[in-house]
């Protein structure tokens, strides 16, 4: 066993055991909540440059089976847990957590006071870190010198550079995809996961992915019926090609965000995001429909959101966090174009609001038949 440190930027230290990889990582500190779903959360996309730190305390027990990665390789800078699991117990695992973490080239540590770190980074907010075997003085330098997460365009490390077509539904989960693809949606790329793509075909839709530098020309060109904006990691103020990319898009397709996708259509409508003292990640956030009512637990992973009071009169706000009461949801009144902050197409979590995905294809059939 070998000794390993996670330091953050301020210089708190929190010793352990070196898993995965070899080496040394930097990124921001950050904590989610879910109980299940641990290699969901290594290969979404939306992690890139964050070191995640898993709360639950005992991890990798199920090992890890391919069918189940949201992307064609993780993108996260490194991975922290109380109790790495010594045996794997799944029909479906295919190789062990350790293992999975050394051939992707993933620097972790285990055997860490987890709840010590989730609580630290609650009281004085997520921050840039540096993990691995070398010296606690070498690894604060690291933290210390780099960038924090404001300001950074990370689309680019993680999208597409090329265009292509989506078909799998979630008919490989065993659960029922018999709807016939009679829309066409264009997903732009800014970090999808592959459980948004299968939802949206299980809806009904033929899917075209494309790059995040996409032009609207290009875009409108594969004449969809309606437009996706994806999940993806960084700030999204950082991301303006996209947000100019949207607004000579607003008004000429039914358009639909997640997560990032959200927050860039919400600057593109005019309103402003701002930085989360440490975020909301895990798959038990719960969220209130403002137009029902209803409370709906969802998936989520994001350290930004849009100010509520940035939204201007043509937009409202549709879903507000209940721990915290920020923006989880808008829909502009004229422009057929509609957001939500978390994740409903879970991968892992709770199917509460998959709905939504019936309410574009609604849109798009409306727009269809105006």
């Amino acid at each position: 066993m070998t000794k390993a440190n996670l330091v953050l930027a301020d210089g708190t230290t929190f010793e352990g055991t070196a898993i995965g990889a070899d080496g040394s990582t930097l990124g921001e500190a950050v904590f989610t909540t879910g109980m299940t779903g641990y290699q969901e959360v290594i290969t979404d996309p939306s992690y890139c440059g964050q070191i995640v730190t898993m709360t639950s305390p005992h991890i990798g027990n199920t090992g890890v089976c391919m069918q189940d990665e949201e992307a064609r390789s993780p993108a996260l800078s490194g991975f922290v847990v109380h109790e790495l699991s010594p045996l794997v117990s799944n029909w479906r695992s295919e190789q062990s957590l350790n293992d999975y973490l050394k051939a992707n080239n993933i620097v972790g540590i285990a055997n860490v006071d987890t709840r010590a770190l989730t609580r630290h980074i609650r009281d004085h907010g997520a921050q840039m870190a540096a993990l691995g075997t070398d010296s606690v003085e070498t690894l604060h330098r690291r933290a210390q010198e780099a960038p924090p997460m404001s300001g950074q365009d990370l689309t680019s490390r993680v999208a597409t550079s090329e265009s292509y077509e989506w078909s799998e539904g979630s008919s490989e989960w065993r659960v029922s995809s018999a709807v016939e693809s009679d829309l066409h949606v264009v997903a732009i790329d800014f970090g999808v996961k592959h459980n948004i793509l299968r939802c949206l075909v299980d809806a009904g839709c033929r899917v075209t992915v494309v790059p995040p530098t996409s032009s609207a020309e290009e875009v409108l060109a594969h004449k969809p019926d309606g437009i996706f904006l994806s999940n993806g990691p960084g700030d999204p103020a950082a991301v303006t090609h996209a947000v100019a990319l949207i607004k000579s898009l607003l008004g000429k397709r039914p358009i639909f965000g997640i997560c990032l996708g959200h927050q860039l259509l919400s600057l593109a409508l005019g309103c402003e995001s701002f930085k989360l003292k440490f975020g909301h990640r895990g798959l038990n956030q719960p969220v209130k429909n403002l137009r029902t009512g209803r409370v709906e637990i969802t998936t989520q992973n994001h350290g930004f959101a849009v100010r509520l009071d940035s939204l201007g009169p043509d937009c409202e706000a549709t879903h507000i966090h209940l721990n915290d009461d920020t923006c989880q949801g808008i829909e502009h009144q004229t422009l057929d174009a509609f957001g939500v902050q978390f994740h409903p197409e879970a991968g892992a979590g709770p199917h509460d609001s998959r709905y939504l995905f019936d309410e574009f294809t609604a849109k798009m059939r409306a727009s269809q038949a105006s």
